[in-house]
């Protein structure tokens, strides 16, 4: 009471002033100490909330999440960690709106990936929402005549022509009857261009902020096997055409044949063939074939079978590569005259003589290759031979190339086998375009068609047992497509009709 009663009179020997103050500051931290400091309604959201429970809340400048999408986590946080959730999600909000921005702005720009798997879908993403228009390549067009014609300037052309990849070569060699695809922006300036290479290949060129941009996007390939089989009833190439085979497909069997079999002399009547080749789809729609991955070829009773290896090359069932030091025919085997004799009669000089090769008649004109590697000993003309070519190989082995029309190398040049080496004509002592061809061996004329050829060199044996399995699929394809083919001949008769 004592204390009370000194601090009432210190009060009361106060000055009136300070009386006011002391009182006014008295009044305030009684109403601060009796008034609540937030709505009553606020408190009791904070004790709804829930230590370690996940709450849904809307970021700033997005709807109210929806139950579909995650969720936020509260957890008690201290001052500082609330300041730097706030930063977060100014942040955030501010990216997306400038995000937002350059998108209305430039739609186009999509060109960051370069995998044909990432590409495609970019791309149709984009041709979904803009007008794409086509325009097809006239005889005498050049890139700037199309874009002059499509009311793009004579910038845009340089600008694309010097655009990032393969843009500026390929678009200089565009072809008539091809289709280029652009789209503009809303300026009406070009903002897209697609123009096909092939079925699977397709040139983009876009618009971004770095200019032009270019790049090609190539489609996923859908290899399926099929099998094609045939007997010769009049020739190789009708009988392979009967059976549905392309013209590629004719001369690439017929190639890897070519060591083996003269397709100009040794096909005979009733010789039959089976082959297993590739079916190429894109999307599910078919663009044509493949590699042939095996093949058998019966001639005369002879089976002669090969087998496409992961190396390129073929090989026989046991290894030994389809491969020989020399072509059984250096010319295209459609077309053929006289065969191997030992005499005939000559038409020009009107009497018999030896006949030392074979002819095979052409058209002039027809590429002739070299049968094997070699260097060229004779290059020249004479009243005889018409413009002929010597090549000497290995092993004493020569062969001669008679009445081209033209040659197409020089004396003392390398030929490597296939190689041209002239064309086929009717020069010297010659009444029709034909090739002679000779094969000597240590200066005696032998048989091209039948002279045992050295064997290349087989697969290489640490790839043997992988061969091998392979081999083994293979040939039970081609066993399969003897069974078929032998099911659809028609069967002989007693003749009685049963």
């Amino acid at each position: 009471m004592k204390n009370i009663d000194n601090i009432k009179n210190l009060y009361l020997q106060l000055p009136k002033k300070h009386k006011l103050i002391i009182s006014a500051s008295s009044l305030v931290l009684l109403l601060l100490i009796l008034i609540p400091s937030e709505p009553a309604s606020a408190s009791k959201h904070k004790a709804d909330v829930e230590v370690g429970k996940r709450y849904q809340l809307a970021l700033p400048g997005q709807a109210p999440i929806s139950s579909g999408q995650q969720a936020v986590e509260v957890v008690k946080t201290t001052q500082a960690d609330t300041t730097v959730t706030a930063k977060k999600q100014s942040t955030l909000a501010a990216t997306e709106a400038a995000t937002a921005e350059k998108a209305s702005h430039k739609p186009l720009s999509n060109l960051e990936s370069t995998s044909a798997a990432e590409t495609a879908p970019s791309t149709e993403k984009l041709a979904a929402n803009i007008n794409w228009q086509q325009t097809k390549v006239r005889s005498g067009d050049s890139l700037a005549k199309i874009f002059k014609r499509l009311g793009f300037s004579a910038k845009t052309t340089h600008a694309v022509t010097v655009a990032s990849g393969p843009a500026g070569k390929i678009l200089k060699k565009i072809n008539v009857g091809d289709v280029i695809k652009y789209h503009k922006d809303q300026d009406q300036q070009l903002a897209g261009l697609d123009y096909p290479l092939s079925d699977i290949k397709t040139l983009h060129v876009r618009l971004t902020d770095n200019g032009y941009q270019s790049e090609i996007s190539e489609k996923a390939v859908e290899i399926r096997e099929a099998v094609a089989q045939g007997t010769i009833n009049s020739n190789f190439w009708n009988a392979a055409s009967t059976a549905g085979l392309k013209d590629n497909q004719i001369i690439n069997l017929a190639n890897i044949f070519g060591w083996d079999i003269d397709f100009a002399l040794d096909i005979r009547t009733d010789d039959s063939f089976h082959v297993v080749y590739e079916q190429r789809y894109v999307d599910g729609e078919y663009i044509g074939t493949g590699e042939i991955l095996a093949a058998e070829f019966i001639n005369q009773g002879e089976t002669f079978q090969a087998i496409r290896f992961t190396d390129g090359d073929y090989y026989t069932p046991s290894g030994k590569s389809m491969r020989k030091a020399f072509l059984r025919a250096p010319v295209n085997f459609r077309y053929i005259s006289s065969n191997f004799k030992k005499r005939r009669f000559h038409p020009i000089q009107k009497r018999w003589k030896a006949h030392n090769g074979v002819d095979y008649r052409a058209s002039t004109g027809t590429p002739v290759v070299a049968a094997g590697n070699g260097k060229v000993t004779h290059s020249t003309y004479n009243k005889y031979n018409g413009n002929y070519v010597f090549i000497q190989h290995g092993d004493g082995i020569v062969t001669k190339y008679l009445h081209f029309s033209k040659r197409a190398v020089k004396k003392g040049q390398r030929v490597k086998q296939g190689q041209v080496i002239g064309y086929v004509g009717s020069t010297g002592m010659s009444q029709a375009p034909h090739l002679h061809y000779e094969f000597l061996v240590n200066g005696v004329h032998r048989n091209p068609r039948t002279v045992k050829l050295p064997d290349a060199k087989p697969i290489n044996k640490k790839y043997k047992a992988e061969f091998n399995q392979l081999a083994n699929a293979r040939l039970k394809q081609l066993a399969g497509s003897r069974k078929a083919l032998l099911a659809m001949q028609p069967k002989a008769t007693d003749g009685q009709g049963r």
